[in-house]
């Protein structure tokens, strides 16, 4: 049976030109090598798994070829070219600087490199990982990185530059490798599974690639996975189901839930997901995801960035077109705050649903400014809701005539009963509970509930037209007069806590501080005008008399416009200092542990 090599190895880059999304360094490698102008030391630096390793192993193959081609290419035919591809060669050495980071590895490198190449003209050293080298190995390599032999060359490996200490940076000249796109890995894949004849999806492909994260090397080993589990043909369902990843299909379907407001169904998709053993993590990021390839679509412009088959963008495109960009916006921020709050969050469960429930509130028409609904805009959030609600209303509407309907708590009035007035006698004052008789029509003392008072008075008696003296008696009549002013006459301490309670709840996020400072302070009533809060310090009163107006007008909605002036005292905080002498300090001692006074007459002893 043949030996099986793994694709990572087997169809590792030997040339320039086979190495993938690193054309802009791979083209100044050639170049200096064409010219003649070689450093003697060289920083590769990059994640992982985008070809550092490798360019540096081209590198030094073609530098010691006998025969470059004219494009700066290694042969592979000569004895130096054999040698390395066999594995065999004196004049590349390589050095895992993970497991050889001590003073003694370098020091035996140093010996090393006095020796000069067999074949070739340059000894090339490959130092890989040398950001694991000890400081003390650090300082060992300084003065031979900074002059070395003319026929040693070093290249360093490193996935992190930060470790590395100035003084071997300023000595190399730096290569910073960048990730591989996914375009770039889908079409290196291609051409594998061709030479392999392994059938595979586009779509299958864009997954192994998004799942590698920019890295060659992890998406050539997934491919292999998934070439062994699906049996050489690589299907989209197939690949979804063996990396555990989640369809799109469930994307769309939540998207619809989202536009038709449907926060039961939404809700009942993310329970079928967490049923099949992903976590709420992984699912609100593909929302996001998700969101963001809604956004890039609807857009012309922006389509480009997309990067999925055409059948896939065409299905994007149709649902992006229903979507509003703003809508969107707001998506992607409460998808990435509920990212952020996930690791924290203790109820995680509980967060994403939040999270889904904001979601299906979106509308184009009246979002607050954190991507919410406001709370007395909040549509039904299940059928059942909307379907009892309408059902009373139709109760209350097919309701016989004299039958009473309740009124909603805002439009609370108060009944004044009108008593049937004699036609011979002239317009009676009429009583009204809780108003003295002794009030007069010009009173100017009379202030608050005495002109609303009046107001109902006149109308009442302007309403009296009967004649004749035994005109037969009226049946008793209601009406109904506001009791606005007479709430907003008589506004106290507990109404006051309550709309500052409510108007600090009702802040957008971007003030939250605002809020946060309000719930810990209770307002006082002082009269019918004003009331005070009481802070701590001078920048906690600086904060809210910038706010005074504001707060103010806030505190008026629910007090039922009625404007009151915030007043604002800092608590004066008194410090008692004491300063004892010595006698005094001992007959505060004596007090409190009478047994000092008895060890001191034992032992004879006086105050100094």
């Amino acid at each position: 049976m043949e030996n099986y090599i793994v694709s990572a190895r087997k169809y590792r880059p030997d040339t320039f030109e086979t190495v993938v999304a690193q054309k802009s360094l791979t083209t100044t490698l050639k170049n200096a090598i064409q010219t003649g102008k070689l450093a003697h030391a060289y920083l590769f630096c990059g994640p992982r798994g985008v070809g550092k390793t490798t360019c540096a192993r081209i590198f030094a193959k073609t530098i010691n070829c006998l025969n470059p081609t004219a494009n700066g290419e290694p042969c592979n035919e000569c004895e130096s070219c054999r040698s390395f591809n066999e594995q065999r060669s004196f004049s590349i050495y390589e050095l895992d600087a993970a497991s050889n980071n001590s003073v003694e590895d370098i020091r035996s490198l140093n010996e090393q490199v006095r020796i000069p190449p067999q074949i070739g003209k340059y000894k090339v050293y490959i130092i890989d990982e040398v950001h694991m080298l000890s400081q003390a190995a650090f300082n060992a390599f300084l003065k031979t990185l900074e002059e070395p032999p003319a026929h040693a060359i070093f290249i360093l490996a490193t996935t992190e530059k930060h470790k590395i200490i100035p003084t071997i940076l300023s000595r190399c000249q730096i290569y910073d490798f960048s990730r591989i796109d996914t375009s770039d890995i889908i079409k290196h894949l291609q051409n594998i599974a061709e030479k392999e004849s392994i059938r595979s999806e586009y779509d299958a492909l864009r997954i192994i690639a998004q799942k590698s994260d920019g890295c060659m090397r992890d998406a050539l080993s997934l491919f292999d996975q998934m070439a062994s589990f699906t049996q050489g043909d690589l299907s989209y369902s197939k690949v979804i189901e063996s990396l555990n990843v989640l369809d799109h299909e469930y994307y769309f379907r939540l998207t619809d839930y989202i536009l038709n407001a449907n926060t039961s169904q939404a809700l009942l998709l993310f329970n079928e997901i967490l049923s099949k053993g992903f976590e709420g993590n992984i699912f609100i990021e593909g929302v996001a995801t998700h969101m963001r390839d809604l956004l890039v679509n609807g857009d012309p412009a922006t389509a480009p960035l997309f990067e999925g088959s055409d059948d896939l963008r065409k299905r994007y495109v149709s649902q992006a077109a229903k979507c509003n960009p703003k809508m969107l916006f707001r998506a992607l921020k409460l998808c990435n705050n509920c990212e952020l709050n996930y690791r924290t969050s203790r109820n995680k469960r509980l967060l994403v649903e939040l999270t889904l429930i904001q979601l299906s509130q979106l509308t184009t028409s009246d979002e607050g400014e954190d991507g919410g609904r406001s709370p007395k805009m909040l549509k039904p959030i299940f059928n059942n809701v909307e379907q009892a609600d309408a059902k009373q209303q139709t109760n209350n509407t097919n309701s016989a005539p004299g039958t009473p309907v309740a009124q909603p708590v805002q439009q609370a009035s108060k009944t004044i009963e009108k008593p049937a007035i004699n036609a011979a006698t002239p317009a009676q004052r009429i009583p009204i509970q809780g108003r003295p008789d002794t009030l007069k029509r010009n009173d100017q003392t009379t202030q608050g509930l005495s002109g609303m008072f009046r107001r109902a008075r006149t109308t009442l008696e302007g309403e009296t037209t009967t004649t004749g003296a035994n005109a037969p008696t009226q049946p008793r009549q209601t009406v109904q007069v506001s009791t606005q002013a007479n709430n907003a006459a008589s506004i106290t301490t507990e109404k006051l806590i309550q709309a500052w309670t409510s108007f600090a709840l009702e802040l957008p996020e971007k003030e939250r501080a605002l809020a946060e400072r309000m719930k810990l302070i209770t307002p006082e009533m002082n009269d019918d005008s004003s009331f005070t809060i009481r802070v701590d310090n001078q920048m906690v009163a600086q904060v809210f008399e910038e706010q005074n107006t504001k707060i103010a007008a806030g505190i008026s909605r629910f007090l039922q416009n009625r404007v009151l002036k915030m007043k604002i005292e800092i608590n004066k905080v008194t410090v008692q200092r004491h300063v004892y002498d010595r006698t005094k300090q001992y007959e505060i001692l004596r007090e409190k542990n009478p047994i000092i006074e008895k060890l001191r007459k034992g032992l004879n002893l006086e105050l100094a």
